[in-house]
């Protein structure tokens, strides 16, 4: 019973900032259609962001109560600044480009930001526990949880139904299933598609910026740490479907689990089982098991 209690909380646990940043990543795709290769230096620079502002609060003993806080406005701020500089002076000049140029050219810029972290925080990682400490452990069937770990959860549900009751319920979520059916179609009605796609790739970017400013406090924040998570949230967007959100919450749950349950069995098949199940996806259905149906055009 603890075995299946602790691959399952481990599981969900991981799956919820995973889904947290492939989200942002399948939200940019389907709307925009790029594969936005960069998306790992919004969670890269959200984490380093968050642990200096735990640092600064710690360090110049401002109230613990600042912490939450201090994350989210993390992870709003480099969401908004990389995506808007990234939108605005990159991908504008590419829309028209071929789609191999814009991954080419999403890649350069991940590089370069990954050198910048290097340049503004430093080669030595971060360690930014405090906000974990300060919500403790709870017994969870006779295992030792901290509460941190299972705010993520809660949050993960939040984002969850957030994006889709903006996206079903909104005026803003009609105009964005416009732009995906058909882009033409939606500048002849008056819909302002530049906008859009400023403001979809700007959320994205937070979201990717939010997985990684929540999860700082529970690892060590250091230089190439969000290569691994970048290609898995690749991995969950392909077996889940390029622009699909159930998609990236499905497919998150199965690496999520997956992953937990090989650490615990199998730990040198934690990579593998991901991929396996990737690759059998692709063979099955090889747009992913929830990939949104293509518009037909006459």
């Amino acid at each position: 019973m603890q075995f299946w209690a602790t691959v399952l909380l481990d599981g969900l646990t991981y799956a919820s900032y995973l889904f947290i940043v492939s989200l942002g990543l399948t939200i940019i795709f389907g709307v925009m259609k790029i594969l936005n290769v960069a998306h790992g230096s919004f969670y890269a620079w959200g984490a380093y962001t968050a642990a200096f502002a735990i640092g600064f609060i710690t360090d110049n003993e401002l109230s613990e109560a600042l912490f939450l806080p201090a994350i989210l406005i993390s992870a709003i701020l480099v969401g908004v600044v990389l995506g808007y500089v990234i939108e605005r002076f990159i991908l504008r000049k590419m829309y028209n480009q071929d789609i191999h140029l814009i991954v080419l050219a999403t890649f350069g810029v991940f590089l370069i930001f990954e050198d910048l972290i290097i340049i503004t925080f430093g080669v030595d990682p971060y360690l930014p526990y405090q906000p974990a400490m300060m919500l403790g452990w709870v017994d969870i069937v006779g295992l030792n949880r901290g509460v941190y770990q299972l705010t993520l959860i809660l949050l993960a549900s939040i984002v969850a139904f957030a994006c889709w009751y903006g996206l079903t319920k909104t005026k803003w979520g009609k105009l964005l299933q416009s732009v995906i059916y058909d882009r033409e179609i939606s500048v002849a009605m008056g819909i302002d598609v530049t906008k859009v796609y400023v403001v979809t790739f700007i959320g994205g970017a937070i979201l990717g910026a939010l997985g990684g400013a929540y999860v700082a406090p529970t690892t060590s924040v250091s230089p190439g740490f969000a290569i691994d998570l970048v290609v898995l949230s690749f991995a969950v967007v392909v077996i889940g479907g390029m622009g699909s959100i159930p998609g990236a919450l499905i497919g998150s749950l199965i690496v999520g689990i997956l992953r937990a349950f090989a650490v615990h069995q199998a730990p040198i098949l934690e990579l593998f089982v991901v991929f396996a199940v990737m690759a059998i996806v692709l063979i099955i259905r090889p747009e992913g098991l929830f990939a949104p149906p293509k518009p037909r055009k006459i």
